[in-house]
Parts: structure tokens; sequence; C-alpha cells
């Protein structure tokens, strides 16, 4: 694939670790699978998970993956929850350590990393079947969810954010979080300015909120630079549709086309062009 792009391609994967291991849950790949953060913490403390990170690293990076969408960024104590095997299962001022812990090695590897799920996934059922509707007040976001999605400047350019589909009552009671614009302005408001991208535009989540199909467009205008979806035989052409009409401005493209580019620019996969 690489070979044969003009400009280099962003190739990623979700090897989190548990129970989401696209890539060693094959043995032909990795004799074992990842284990997950809450069990590599609980035998060697973020030691443990450093080390484990570096070693995901060299595996994906001699695939030829250059972004892994991890880590989970996602504030989980219950283990009622459906996230909660996939977070590291402990407070958010835990949670960020770990955060941070993950994406310093990942940065210092040269390997895309995607905090998800913005804003905070919380206690919400599963978005691959269904709609998810969070009640809970904006105080608990501001106390808790969204401490382990404040990275520093310095990380920006390496760190792209993953949007939820939870409909978060205190920020937009209409639209999922990957289809509300005043979900991407608080994630801008927090001063992050890296790549924001949706989480799969083809779960049951959001397919009902595009009459026309073109949930795609709905998703750049909301204010997402990345569109990830198995659905893009039909996206593609409905967001070049939207364009060509004026329903999408141009310049939206251009300032997504602009994110992208710089972080492929911060991940050295654009060295020699440039």
């Amino acid at each position: 694939y690489q070979d044969t792009a003009a400009i280099p391609l962003l190739i990623g994967v979700d090897e989190e670790g548990g129970t989401v291991v696209r890539v060693s849950s094959n043995p032909h790949l990795r004799a074992s699978k990842f284990r997950s953060p809450q069990a590599l913490f609980a035998d060697g403390g973020l030691d443990a998970i450093r080390r484990d990170t570096g070693e995901k690293d060299r595996l994906l990076s001699a695939l030829g993956i250059n972004v892994n969408f991890a880590p989970v960024a996602d504030v989980s104590t219950s283990s009622s929850d459906f996230i909660h095997g996939r977070a590291f299962g402990q407070d958010a001022a835990a949670t960020a350590e770990y955060v941070r812990a993950v994406v310093d090695v990942m940065n210092g590897d040269g390997m895309g990393s995607v905090l998800k799920h913005f804003p905070g996934y919380g206690n919400n059922a599963d978005t691959h079947t269904g709609i998810a509707v969070d009640q809970r007040p904006m105080e608990t976001f501001e106390t808790s969810d969204l401490l382990p999605f404040r990275l520093g400047d310095s990380d920006a350019g390496k760190t792209a954010v993953l949007v939820s589909h939870n409909i978060v009552e205190c920020m937009d009671p209409d639209l999922p979080a990957s289809l509300s614009p005043a979900v991407h302005d608080l994630l801008r408001e927090l001063g992050f300015d890296g790549v924001a991208m949706t989480d799969d535009l083809a779960m049951d989540a959001v397919a009902a909120y595009a009459a026309d199909g073109a949930v795609a467009v709905m998703a750049i205008q909301a204010g997402n630079d990345m569109v990830v979806t198995t659905d893009y035989r039909t996206q593609i052409p409905k967001v070049i549709e939207a364009v060509e009409s004026g329903t999408l401005d141009e310049a939206v493209i251009d300032t997504a086309c602009r994110r992208v580019l710089a972080w492929k620019q911060a991940l050295g996969l654009l060295e020699g062009l440039i």
C-alpha cells in the first residue's frame, strides 16, 4: 500500500490489549494475545504497561502499521460498565496517568495514538447495537471523564482523538457526540488541535441520523477531520457530492486535510516529500 501511495498512508489497527486485539489474536503474528491494561497493571504497574506498549509498537511497525487506535481513555471503575474491560479500570487521575504513560512511549516510538472515546464513555450501553443516552451532568465530565483527554501541546502532533456515538445530554441532547458540533467545540476548547475522528459510522447508533444516508457529511460538518466507516463505498461519493453542491464548504475539507497532513508529518511519514 505504501509503495503505491503518492502521499504516505496512515495505516491503523485496534490493538488495545485484552478483548480488542486485531493483530495479536492471529497466532501467525504473535504467539499470544496482548494482555489488557488492567491485567498488566495488576502484575507490574505502569512499568509493565510501558514495556508492553513498546512491544506492541515494534510488532505493529514491523507489519507496516503506523497508528494504533489506543489507548482507551475512558474512566470506568465498575465491572458492570460495557467499556470496563477495555478501560484502565481506575479513577480519572489514575486513568490520566495511564494515558500519559502509553502516549509517551508511543510518541517516542513514532507510533500514532488515538485517545478514545471522547468525551468519555462512562457506564453507557454498547453503541454498536443501538443508541446510548448519557444523562450525567457536565460537572461529572469536568471533574472526571475529560481529564484523561487533556494532553499537553507537545502531544497533539502525534495523537488523535476518536469521538463516541453516545448522546451526551448535557452537551447536545439531540445528536450523537460524533455528529455534534457542540461536542467538537468542547474538544477544541480543551486546547486540542490534532485530528478528531468518528467511531465507525456504520454502527447502529448513528445510522438513522442522515435521511439520505450521508452521515459522513454530517460528521465532517460537526468538526471531524477523519471519518471511520466500513460503509466508505457509499460515504465517499456522498461527501464529494456535498462539496460539489455547496452543502459542505470546501474550506472545511481543507482544514481537515491540513490536520491529517500535520499528523502524518509528526509521525515522520512525509520526510523527503516536503
